[in-house]
């Protein structure tokens, strides 16, 4: 993984990371919204339609954005399709993930392991974090890449729970009902622990560039996905999803997501009326995403550019 300047990304890059799944998107998806607030895609049948709201994977919290349309479009509706918003360790693998983040976080701080200027660029962008040393006590490169990604959104006011959480909120206080799945993690954090050291290494690299380019990107696409400027927003920073990408097993949990998103929006397209979905935005337009699949299905997708 190269350690590009995040705003100067390509939506689709010109050479896609086979890592990652969602790198090359379905480009006739990609549409600017016609109505106000952020973009919507509908999916329909004879008898149902399921607006499908295209939710960024990391903003600013407690971002403001039009609610007109979601709140229209929420009266009535059989049900409220949300993201994993936050997934789960089983009791029986709790174990084993506790015992994994124990040897993760062993052999003294990350920053003995580094060259004197990687070192330095570091030990500047974790003071800047305003975290100690002994913060990153892990010789494995992708865990000290992740914990410092986690560490540079909680400084920054970043989260990936907005605006899911509202979202949830409003549902509940409609009485609608709210499909919302969770899902074990405990393998995937102790298959951090077998990612080769060069593409961990790599992963760090990204996310020290990311902590010394600043939110600046993050804040400028969530201005754009609440204005509906659909690929100003699919510009957004995604290190973590790419990070997470090079662990082994991940691929196939991203493909039962999306797969589980599929299967909840075709169970609301069984019963009549309408009802929404919020998906992220890459795993929705991506090809072989969420829409791709219900398209291949035989579901009518209509783009934002269609509504009026």
């Amino acid at each position: 993984m190269a350690a590009p300047a995040w705003g100067q990304v390509p939506i689709t890059p010109s050479r896609p990371d086979p890592n990652d799944p969602d790198a090359v998107l379905v480009e006739e998806l990609v549409v600017t919204a016609r109505l106000p607030g952020p973009a919507w895609w509908t999916v329909s049948n004879a008898t149902t339609t399921v607006y499908v709201l295209g939710s960024p994977s990391i903003a600013p919290k407690h971002m403001a954005w039009d609610q007109a349309i979601f709140l229209k479009r929420l009266a009535g509706s059989s049900a409220v399709i949300l993201p994993v918003q936050d997934v789960r360790v089983t009791v029986t693998g709790s174990i084993g993930a506790a015992f994994n983040y124990l040897r993760l976080r062993s052999g003294g701080p990350f920053e003995e392991t580094l060259d004197p200027a990687a070192k330095a660029r570091f030990v500047a962008a974790r003071t800047r974090l305003g975290q100690p040393a002994k913060r990153y006590n892990t010789r494995n490169a992708l865990g000290a890449g992740l914990v410092l990604d986690a560490d540079y959104h909680d400084r920054y006011g970043l989260t990936t729970s907005d605006p899911t959480k509202l979202i949830k909120l409003l549902a509940q206080r409609a009485r609608v009902p709210i499909w919302q799945r969770s899902y074990d993690i405990g393998p995937l954090m102790g298959a951090i622990l077998r990612t080769p050291e060069a593409a961990g290494r790599g992963c760090f690299n990204e996310v020290l560039a990311l902590v010394e380019a600043g939110p600046g990107g993050t804040q400028a696409a969530a201005r754009a996905w609440a204005g509906g400027d659909v690929r100003g927003a699919l510009a957004n920073e995604r290190t973590y999803e790419r990070c997470i990408a090079l662990v082994a097993g991940a691929q196939a949990f991203d493909a039962r997501i999306k797969a589980d998103q599929v299967a909840d929006i075709g169970k609301a397209l069984a019963r009549p009326g309408h009802a929404i979905a919020v998906v992220p935005l890459r795993p929705l337009l991506a090809q072989g995403g969420v829409l791709d699949q219900l398209r291949a299905k035989g579901f009518t997708v209509t783009t934002p550019g269609e509504e009026e």
